[in-house]
């Protein structure tokens, strides 16, 4: 089955065709990075209106470049939420309309979910390699870090959240500090590169639980910098400290909470993804094998969702048309969580 899968959750439209789950025919995706870099952060009402206008041509050319026209289609998929409203809105009716003009039926997909399935996602060159349950997913965004137990399709049971700031946010906000612009992963990924850590920031351990903490460690850059009293600081280094606390916390839990859950495999997942330097910490100290995308489908893209949304399918879990957007949604809106332990 071909699902169209289309994503408006914050600053990326993209739509793609996915086959049977995995099989990605098209994945486009139309950034506005550009466009908000120079605020230092999406602005809502500008990303909306940009997806406006690139939603269709951007449908339009994954449907070109996967060789099929909404009539190959068997079912559409969409971010419901978590993330901007009037971006999803977006997303979500042109969803509708389509279903609605060729009967075809429409799956709601969290956008946490999306991420985690972006392993399930092969791309050229790999292997038809499917990972196993039970697994320990770490999805580490923008606007979320979750530790998530997950023992089968749709079976989830939240472990730990951050507190405070994701550490996708905290990446942007000290990026922020160091004047190293937007988005804040890449740049400080970037200025980290060959420097030695200036210092050894905090690490927030939370003892007892497998929540995270970033803000006190944002916090102590801003006081970092404060102290130098009008000398500039050495970006390269603090970056390089303030990423090996951001791994050491990210990974450190990780590795626990999988030991504990006696998970079989570890899962990789959203846009903090991408960072070399945690793809490289967790391999190295996790007992069991570490499965993560490739570098493209760690960011926001529509191939996820069309992935989320064949395995919901399977399930029989559909969305009529009074769907409607939830900016602050979690995981599991529809699937039966695991009981607590």
């Amino acid at each position: 089955m071909k699902v169209l899968g289309i994503e408006t959750s914050c600053d990326e439209t993209a739509a793609a065709v996915v086959e049977d789950g995995r099989t990605i025919l098209s994945n486009v995706v139309a950034s506005q990075v550009d466009l908000h870099a120079r605020y230092g952060g999406v602005v809502p009402e500008v990303a909306s209106r940009k997806h406006l206008e690139s939603i269709l041509p951007v449908i339009d050319t994954a449907l070109n470049e996967a060789g099929c026209r909404l009539s190959d289609i068997g079912a559409v998929a969409t971010t419901m939420g978590p993330g901007l409203s009037g971006a999803l809105l977006v997303g979500v009716n042109v969803a509708k309309a389509i279903v609605f003009a060729y009967r075809l039926p429409l799956v709601a997909v969290s956008h946490l979910e999306a991420h985690i399935y972006a392993n399930w996602l092969r791309t050229e060159g790999t292997d038809a390699y499917e990972p196993q349950f039970p697994l320990l997913a770490l999805v580490v965004s923008g606007g979320h870090t979750e530790l998530v137990l997950m023992k089968g399709h749709g079976l989830y049971r939240e472990l730990g959240r951050t507190r405070d700031d994701a550490a996708g946010e905290a990446f942007d906000k000290v990026a922020r500090l160091l004047g190293l612009g937007f988005p804040g992963g890449p740049a400080i990924e970037k200025a980290a590169a060959g420097a030695r850590p200036a210092v050894r920031l905090p690490r927030a351990w939370l003892p007892g639980t497998h929540d995270f903490s970033f803000s006190g460690l944002k916090t102590a850059v801003l006081r970092l910098s404060k102290e130098r009293e009008g000398r500039a600081l050495p970006v390269g280094e603090v970056a390089a400290a303030f990423q090996e606390a951001v791994v050491d916390v990210l990974v450190t839990k990780t590795v626990r909470a999988a030991r504990e859950e006696r998970a079989r495999e570890i899962i990789l997942a959203g846009g903090v993804a991408a960072n070399k330097a945690l793809r490289n910490a967790l391999t190295d100290a996790s007992p069991v094998p570490v499965r993560m995308p490739p570098l493209f489908l760690c960011t926001d893209n529509a191939a996820m969702v069309a992935a989320g949304g064949y395995y919901r399918l399977q399930r029989g879990e559909t969305a009529g048309l009074d769907l409607d957007v939830m900016a602050g949604l979690g995981l599991t809106p529809s699937s039966t969580p695991l009981p607590a332990p």
